[in-house]
């Protein structure tokens, strides 16, 4: 092959006239040319592949093969394809002219030759021939050069792409370690206000028991006492008709006979209400006194009524509020063995967004121009029932406005809240779920109509 680094370039003639090649060679040595010369086209062909030429000079006309077969024979070979090759030949026709070069052919010199003509030509084709070599070379680089940068650009949008990927990964872990561990702070906090509730709670019940169990207890032998005393105060009626007028004086001052008439009615009064204050007192030590996290076999029924003894405030009616209504329809369910605390924080967490949703409904209507007859009375049922032959279910409907179908998939994300600033941390569902789903392994759905109302529901299974 050439190379760019020869002392000389080599020239190639290629002719079967000794004088065409004494010619031929003396104009090219002089011209500082180094000269090669075959006398047929085999041996031409034999010599290019033994030492490739610069240039090579062919005559058309020669015994064996020919000028036309031998560039052919070189222009079919990859390695002396690109070598110039220049015509030389008497004839003057074009059709042989378009002919050679149509076989790879870049000239012609026509016979007899004129030294000027020949070296002008000689050095135009091997100037072309030298730039286009360097200008392969250069496009040899060129082209590695390119294939490495497409490598290499490969490679680091590869790289990026897994830098993204790993950033991604590693933003999604981050995103989840922190959602996890603002859920775990959510149930901490609430599992430290229920606890110092349950304590707080505890306290009162314990504080209040004592005197409220004494007076309970009194009452029943005030009424006995005073019953006695009735009665003898019936017998000193009967036997001294006319007392002293002064003792008459007192009777009527103090109204006996209405007197007599209406204390056994306010005992029994103070004993309902402190049969209901008994009742509070024990419904606070249900809902306090287990701790979260012992599992036991319970009546679901006592712990909804106690929840309902403990919410009997936001249920009655308050100035122009009207009280909420609370139906229960206890179904024959058998005991469900469950985390009671974890379950009244349920229970109380589900009731009381079903009285603030029923006294936000009652307030708007009452901003309205809905007529009072118009209006439905709030109301809340309290429904349990078997759902299958191991799961007891707890239904808990209100005849409140409902919840927009939009948002109710977003209703058990954790912080999502639809009541105003300071009202709601939007954790309330989110640890119901938690609650009756990880830890008690049930299912807690929604079902919801906007203007018809809400029910949640609680399955249990039953172990």
């Amino acid at each position: 092959m050439y190379t760019s680094d020869k002392d000389k370039d080599i020239i190639l003639i290629v002719d079967d006239s000794p004088n065409n090649l004494e010619v031929l060679s003396d104009t090219l040595t002089e011209a500082g040319f180094e000269v090669a010369v075959a006398t047929d086209g085999e041996s031409a062909i034999e010599q290019v592949e033994y030492e490739q030429p610069s240039l090579i000079l062919l005559d058309i006309m020669m015994p064996g093969i020919d000028g036309f077969e031998t560039c052919r024979r070189l222009k079919s070979n990859l390695s002396t394809y690109d070598i110039p090759v220049i015509f030389m030949t008497a004839l003057a026709d074009t059709v042989e002219k378009v002919k050679g070069l149509n076989l790879g052919a870049v000239d012609y010199i026509v016979k007899p030759f004129q030294q000027e003509e020949i070296l002008a030509r000689v050095r135009v084709h091997l100037k072309l021939y030298t730039l286009t070599k360097r200008l392969e070379e250069k496009n040899t680089i060129l082209l590695k050069e390119i294939e490495q940068r497409i490598a290499t650009e490969a490679k680091l949008q590869k790289l990026t792409e897994e830098l993204e990927q790993r950033v991604e990964e590693r933003t999604e872990k981050l995103a989840e370690a922190m959602d996890n561990w603002q859920k775990a702070q959510a149930v901490l906090v609430q599992n430290e206000k229920m606890s110092s509730l349950g304590q707080m709670i505890a306290g009162v019940a314990h504080e209040i028991n004592n005197p409220v169990s004494s007076i309970h207890g009194n009452i029943s032998y005030a009424k006995i006492y005073v019953k006695d005393l009735q009665d003898l105060l019936e017998i000193y009626q009967k036997y001294y008709p006319n007392p002293h007028s002064e003792i008459q004086q007192k009777i009527k001052d103090i109204e006996l006979d209405f007197l007599n008439q209406d204390l056994p009615k306010l005992l029994n009064s103070m004993e309902l209400g402190t049969d209901r204050i008994c009742q509070i007192i024990s419904s606070l030590r249900n809902f306090s006194r287990m701790k979260s996290g012992s599992m036991m076999t319970v009546d679901i029924h006592q712990h909804l009524d106690s929840t309902l003894i403990l919410l009997q405030h936001r249920l009655k009616q308050a100035g122009k509020r009207p009280g909420i209504e609370t139906i229960k329809e206890y179904g024959n369910i058998p005991p469900v063995e469950c985390d009671p605390a974890l379950l009244n924080q349920v229970f109380t967490n589900i009731i009381t967004n079903a009285i603030d949703a029923l006294e936000e409904a009652e307030f708007r209507t009452h901003n309205s121009e809905v007529s009072a007859k118009d209006r439905k009375m709030p109301t809340i049922w309290i429904r349990t029932e078997l759902s299958d032959t191991n799961r007891v279910a707890i239904r808990i409907v209100d005849n409140g406005p409902g919840i927009p179908v939009e948002i109710q998939p977003k209703l058990f994300e954790p912080f999502f809240t639809t009541k105003p600033f300071g009202k709601g941390t939007g954790l309330g569902l989110s640890i119901c779920q938690e609650i009756v789903e990880e830890k008690h392994g049930g299912k807690l759905s929604l079902i919801s109509l906007p203007g018809e109302g809400t029910e949640f529901a609680i399955e249990l299974l039953i172990r």
